[in-house]
């Protein structure tokens, strides 16, 4: 069961592509989470450490609280230049709980409002421990602030207050998500192309093989050839011992068939020739030798096609596209020279029709016939590759100018010596002979009417583009 959903293109994709679909989502999601814990992690750290920094200031200011002076005349100082400078963002404060603004101790940077509690679920610590938190100061600029209590006895208890920019904090850990995803863009970048070489080279015995599958079937080579892997060498060799048999299987059918017409032509000219020298009366000679031509026709026919059959499933046999065409075009040029037909052919360099030369010519002269029959002036033939099924395929169609077909009449002229017009000469087999061979090679066949107004017959069979150009749709 394929690991992607049905509605996901990758399931029809190249092993390749999955491979580096897989690994590069795969990665990135391994990165992208390892970025957000380190960045957490650092978080943690960095205000950790800004803590420390603050809780350095508090416990100052609590050694002067605690000093045996006169609480009013206690003074609190802090070596830091940054706590005199007005809204610098460095504040202490000190003070009872329930006191009154006025009776704050502060730090010349804070002006005007005091500093509030910081927004933490701890703060409801004892005496001694530490709170820490977020907060706002009056220019709403974000605050990290510490503070914790101290019992003065009779005095009462205190809170020292410090805090700290909140957003030194923010920016440090900017700057290391911003060093942080660099250094993993990087190292994506160097995963992705590290993969991407394991993938070529992992799958290039694969593409060696499809390349060598690829010359079978274009008549190139009728085996595999080299050295592949230990994981792929046995297909390798199963698809040659499969072609061999294959080819033998074939080579026995062929000479049975030979075998067979031998055994029937040479009846069939005896008892021809025994009628002739017989002294019979005229319409019995006259019929054994008619029924005598018949009998070999039909089997001419189905030998022909027991041929193409065994033909039709040889691999490594292919025919090229253009050169069959102009020498079908000479010869009923010369056919038809009477009337005076304009052939155009339109088909592209390279193009090859998988299967024997004589089953395409039989194909398609017979089609080139039927139009060069019903034309008036004007016969187009034009061959492309198309694509059926991911494979590339031969299509080609014949039109003419002629009175063409209606739809009704188009499905009656494929039947075996049917003739809507016993005017026009032959035998009413073009078309089924047509059939027959495009069914043998597993294509498709049609009659519609033509952009020149008259019969268009379109042949689809197995076939391969032109080096360099894909099949189109």
């Amino acid at each position: 069961m394929s690991p992607f959903p049905a509605w996901l293109p990758l399931r029809r994709r190249s092993i390749a592509v999955r491979l580096a679909t897989s690994a590069l989502l795969a990665s990135s999601a391994i990165l992208l989470i390892a970025a957000g814990i380190l960045t957490t992690l650092y978080r943690e750290n960095t205000e950790r450490a800004f803590d420390s920094r603050l809780l350095v200031y508090a416990n100052n200011l609590a050694t002067d609280l605690v000093s045996p002076n006169d609480p009013e005349s206690r003074s609190f100082t802090l070596s830091d230049p940054r706590f005199d400078l007005p809204l610098s963002g460095w504040y202490w404060q000190i003070g009872r709980a329930d006191a009154k603004p006025r009776d704050l101790r502060t730090s010349r940077s804070l002006v005007g409002v005091p500093l509030k509690a910081a927004s933490t679920p701890d703060s409801k610590a004892g005496v001694g421990q530490i709170r820490q938190g977020y907060g706002q100061a009056q220019d709403d600029r974000p605050l990290r602030i510490i503070e914790r209590d101290v019992d003065l006895g009779e005095e009462g208890r205190y809170t020292v207050r410090v805090a700290g920019p909140a957003d030194e904090i923010a920016n440090d850990v900017g700057r290391f998500r911003f060093s942080l995803m660099v250094t993993f863009g990087l190292l994506g970048l160097s995963l992705a192309l590290t993969t991407l070489l394991q993938i070529r080279f992992g799958l290039a015995p694969l593409a060696k093989l499809r390349n060598a599958l690829g010359a079978i079937r274009r008549g190139e080579s009728d085996r595999i050839t080299g050295e592949y892997p230990r994981d792929i060498a046995p297909l390798a060799g199963e698809v040659n011992l499969l072609i061999e048999t294959n080819r033998e299987i074939l080579e026995r059918a062929r000479t049975q068939v030979g075998n067979l017409a031998h055994a029937l032509k040479t009846p069939l000219s005896i008892i021809v020739n025994e009628v002739a020298a017989a002294d019979a009366p005229g319409d019995l000679s006259n019929k054994i030798r008619e029924q005598a031509a018949v009998m070999r026709d039909q089997v001419n026919y189905h030998l022909d096609r027991a041929r193409a059959a065994a033909l039709a499933g040889t691999l490594g046999t292919s025919t090229e596209v253009e050169p069959a065409l102009a020498g079908l075009v000479r010869t009923f040029g010369k056919i038809y020279r009477d009337k005076d037909i304009a052939y155009t052919v339109h088909v592209p360099s390279g193009l090859r029709f998988r299967g024997e030369r004589q089953d395409f010519e039989e194909m398609i002269g017979n089609l080139v016939d039927n139009a060069s029959k019903w034309a008036a002036r004007q016969v187009s033939i034009r061959a492309e590759a198309v694509a059926q099924d991911d494979y590339p395929h031969l299509m080609v169609s014949i039109e003419d100018d002629g009175p063409g077909l209606a739809p009704e009449d188009r499905a009656a002229v494929l039947g075996r010596g049917r003739r809507l017009d016993e005017t026009k000469p032959g035998s009413g087999l073009g078309l089924s002979i047509v059939a027959d061979l495009v069914t043998l090679y597993r294509g498709r066949f049609r009659l519609e009417a033509a952009s020149l107004g008259g019969l268009r017959a379109v042949i689809e069979v197995p076939g391969d583009a032109p080096t360099g150009a894909g099949p189109h749709a």
